[in-house]
Protein backbone atom coordinates (compact mmCIF):
# COMPACT_ATOMS: atom_id res chain seq x y z
CA UNK A 1 0.00 0.00 0.00
CA UNK A 2 1.04 3.62 -0.47
CA UNK A 3 2.76 5.05 2.61
CA UNK A 4 4.82 8.08 1.55
CA UNK A 5 3.84 10.91 -0.73
CA UNK A 6 6.19 12.32 -3.38
CA UNK A 7 7.03 15.56 -1.46
CA UNK A 8 8.16 13.64 1.64
CA UNK A 9 10.31 11.31 -0.45
CA UNK A 10 11.87 14.19 -2.38
CA UNK A 11 12.60 16.03 0.86
CA UNK A 12 14.27 12.96 2.35
CA UNK A 13 16.72 12.43 -0.51
CA UNK A 14 17.39 16.11 -1.14
CA UNK A 15 18.13 16.56 2.55
CA UNK A 16 20.52 13.59 2.47
CA UNK A 17 22.36 15.05 -0.53
CA UNK A 18 22.62 18.54 0.95
CA UNK A 19 23.76 17.15 4.30
CA UNK A 20 26.60 15.24 2.66
CA UNK A 21 27.60 18.36 0.76
CA UNK A 22 27.51 20.45 3.94
CA UNK A 23 29.64 17.94 5.84
CA UNK A 24 32.26 17.91 3.06
CA UNK A 25 32.37 21.68 2.58
CA UNK A 26 32.23 22.33 6.32
CA UNK A 27 35.11 19.97 6.99
CA UNK A 28 37.53 21.34 4.38
CA UNK A 29 36.34 24.95 4.60
CA UNK A 30 35.88 25.21 0.83
CA UNK A 31 33.00 25.17 -1.61
CA UNK A 32 29.42 26.49 -1.50
CA UNK A 33 28.85 25.78 2.19
CA UNK A 34 26.65 28.82 2.80
CA UNK A 35 24.62 28.26 -0.36
CA UNK A 36 24.01 24.62 0.59
CA UNK A 37 22.96 25.77 4.06
CA UNK A 38 20.42 28.18 2.58
CA UNK A 39 19.07 25.38 0.43
CA UNK A 40 18.76 23.12 3.47
CA UNK A 41 16.97 25.86 5.40
CA UNK A 42 14.40 26.11 2.61
CA UNK A 43 13.91 22.35 2.66
CA UNK A 44 13.49 22.23 6.44
CA UNK A 45 10.98 25.08 6.36
CA UNK A 46 9.11 23.14 3.69
CA UNK A 47 9.16 19.91 5.70
CA UNK A 48 8.08 21.52 8.96
CA UNK A 49 5.14 23.21 7.23
CA UNK A 50 4.24 19.96 5.47
CA UNK A 51 4.29 18.31 8.89
CA UNK A 52 1.19 20.32 9.79
CA UNK A 53 -0.75 20.53 6.51
CA UNK A 54 0.58 17.62 4.47
CA UNK A 55 -0.28 13.96 4.08
CA UNK A 56 -1.32 11.82 7.04
CA UNK A 57 1.98 9.92 7.30
CA UNK A 58 3.94 13.19 7.03
CA UNK A 59 2.14 15.01 9.84
CA UNK A 60 3.79 15.33 13.22
CA UNK A 61 0.58 14.46 15.04
CA UNK A 62 0.67 11.05 13.35
CA UNK A 63 4.10 9.98 14.60
CA UNK A 64 4.89 12.03 17.73
CA UNK A 65 3.95 9.71 20.57
CA UNK A 66 4.30 9.68 24.34
CA UNK A 67 7.20 7.90 26.10
CA UNK A 68 4.72 5.24 27.26
CA UNK A 69 3.74 4.42 23.68
CA UNK A 70 7.40 4.31 22.67
CA UNK A 71 8.21 1.81 25.41
CA UNK A 72 5.22 -0.31 24.44
CA UNK A 73 6.42 -0.31 20.84
CA UNK A 74 9.98 -1.27 21.79
CA UNK A 75 8.59 -4.14 23.86
CA UNK A 76 6.45 -5.31 20.95
CA UNK A 77 3.24 -4.51 22.82
CA UNK A 78 1.68 -2.18 20.25
CA UNK A 79 0.45 -2.62 16.70
CA UNK A 80 2.38 -1.10 13.81
CA UNK A 81 0.92 1.94 12.15
CA UNK A 82 1.63 3.25 8.64
CA UNK A 83 4.49 5.72 8.40
CA UNK A 84 7.03 6.37 11.14
CA UNK A 85 6.93 4.13 14.17
CA UNK A 86 6.85 5.81 17.64
CA UNK A 87 10.61 5.59 18.12
CA UNK A 88 11.45 6.61 14.56
CA UNK A 89 9.07 9.54 14.80
CA UNK A 90 11.11 11.13 17.56
CA UNK A 91 14.28 10.52 15.55
CA UNK A 92 12.72 12.52 12.72
CA UNK A 93 11.86 15.35 15.12
CA UNK A 94 15.36 15.29 16.59
CA UNK A 95 17.02 15.42 13.19
CA UNK A 96 14.76 18.25 12.01
CA UNK A 97 15.41 20.25 15.16
CA UNK A 98 19.17 19.75 15.00
CA UNK A 99 19.33 20.57 11.28
CA UNK A 100 17.22 23.69 11.83
CA UNK A 101 19.46 24.86 14.68
CA UNK A 102 22.51 24.13 12.55
CA UNK A 103 21.13 26.27 9.73
CA UNK A 104 20.14 29.17 12.02
CA UNK A 105 23.45 29.16 13.89
CA UNK A 106 25.37 28.90 10.62
CA UNK A 107 23.53 31.86 9.11
CA UNK A 108 24.21 33.92 12.25
CA UNK A 109 27.92 33.05 12.15
CA UNK A 110 28.04 33.94 8.44
CA UNK A 111 26.65 37.40 9.23
CA UNK A 112 23.10 37.00 7.94
CA UNK A 113 21.69 38.28 11.24
CA UNK A 114 23.80 41.42 11.43
CA UNK A 115 21.29 43.67 9.66
CA UNK A 116 18.09 42.25 11.10
CA UNK A 117 15.84 44.66 13.05
CA UNK A 118 17.39 45.69 16.40
CA UNK A 119 20.36 43.38 15.81
CA UNK A 120 22.60 45.85 17.63
CA UNK A 121 20.50 45.17 20.75
CA UNK A 122 19.91 41.43 20.79
CA UNK A 123 22.87 40.11 18.73
CA UNK A 124 25.40 40.37 21.53
CA UNK A 125 28.88 38.86 21.63
CA UNK A 126 27.80 36.12 24.02
CA UNK A 127 24.88 35.20 21.74
CA UNK A 128 27.21 35.07 18.75
CA UNK A 129 29.56 32.84 20.74
CA UNK A 130 26.56 30.66 21.61
CA UNK A 131 25.71 30.27 17.93
CA UNK A 132 29.29 29.21 17.24
CA UNK A 133 29.23 26.64 20.07
CA UNK A 134 25.91 25.22 18.82
CA UNK A 135 27.14 25.04 15.23
CA UNK A 136 30.36 23.32 16.26
CA UNK A 137 28.63 20.84 18.59
CA UNK A 138 26.01 19.88 16.00
CA UNK A 139 28.78 19.30 13.47
CA UNK A 140 29.67 16.24 15.56
CA UNK A 141 26.22 15.36 16.90
CA UNK A 142 24.41 15.20 13.56
CA UNK A 143 26.66 12.49 12.04
CA UNK A 144 26.08 10.43 15.21
CA UNK A 145 22.31 10.78 14.81
CA UNK A 146 22.60 9.84 11.14
CA UNK A 147 24.64 6.77 12.15
CA UNK A 148 21.88 5.58 14.50
CA UNK A 149 19.30 6.34 11.83
CA UNK A 150 21.13 4.24 9.24
CA UNK A 151 21.75 1.48 11.79
CA UNK A 152 18.00 1.31 12.50
CA UNK A 153 17.28 1.10 8.77
CA UNK A 154 19.73 -1.78 8.42
CA UNK A 155 18.13 -3.49 11.41
CA UNK A 156 14.68 -3.25 9.83
CA UNK A 157 16.10 -4.53 6.54
CA UNK A 158 17.40 -7.63 8.33
CA UNK A 159 13.85 -8.10 9.63
CA UNK A 160 12.50 -8.00 6.05
CA UNK A 161 11.23 -4.42 6.35
CA UNK A 162 12.83 -2.52 3.44
CA UNK A 163 12.42 1.07 4.63
CA UNK A 164 14.75 2.50 1.97
CA UNK A 165 12.75 0.94 -0.85
CA UNK A 166 9.56 2.37 0.63
CA UNK A 167 11.12 5.84 0.72
CA UNK A 168 11.97 5.45 -2.97
CA UNK A 169 8.73 3.98 -4.28
CA UNK A 170 6.32 5.29 -1.63
CA UNK A 171 4.87 1.82 -1.12
CA UNK A 172 5.30 -0.69 1.68
CA UNK A 173 3.77 -4.04 2.58
CA UNK A 174 1.33 -2.84 5.23
CA UNK A 175 -2.40 -3.17 5.74
CA UNK A 176 -4.53 -0.57 7.49
CA UNK A 177 -8.24 -0.39 8.11
CA UNK A 178 -8.55 3.37 7.63
CA UNK A 179 -7.77 5.20 4.36
CA UNK A 180 -4.82 7.58 4.36
CA UNK A 181 -5.02 11.17 3.17
CA UNK A 182 -2.32 12.33 0.78
CA UNK A 183 -1.80 16.03 0.07
CA UNK A 184 -1.56 17.10 -3.55
CA UNK A 185 1.81 17.67 -5.20
CA UNK A 186 0.66 21.13 -6.28
CA UNK A 187 -0.01 22.05 -2.67
CA UNK A 188 3.44 20.83 -1.70
CA UNK A 189 5.01 22.82 -4.55
CA UNK A 190 3.31 26.00 -3.38
CA UNK A 191 4.58 25.41 0.16
CA UNK A 192 8.09 24.87 -1.21
CA UNK A 193 7.91 28.13 -3.17
CA UNK A 194 6.88 29.98 -0.01
CA UNK A 195 9.74 28.34 1.92
CA UNK A 196 12.24 29.45 -0.73
CA UNK A 197 10.80 32.99 -0.66
CA UNK A 198 11.26 33.08 3.11
CA UNK A 199 14.91 32.12 2.69
CA UNK A 200 15.35 34.73 -0.03
CA UNK A 201 13.83 37.34 2.28
CA UNK A 202 16.37 36.44 4.97
CA UNK A 203 19.18 36.88 2.47
CA UNK A 204 17.72 40.18 1.21
CA UNK A 205 17.46 41.56 4.76
CA UNK A 206 20.97 40.53 5.73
Amino acid sequence: MKIWDLPTRLYHWLQAGLFIGLIITGYNGEGPHIQLGLGLLSLITWRITWGFIGSDTSRFKQFIRSPKVIMQYLRGQSDETPGHNPAGGWMVVGLLLCLFLQCISGLAIAGFADNLPLAEVWLTDWLYDGFYIIHDALFYLLPALIFFHVAAIIGYKLRDKPLVLAMITGYQAKSVTLPLYFGSNLKALLVLIVAVLVTMAIVALS
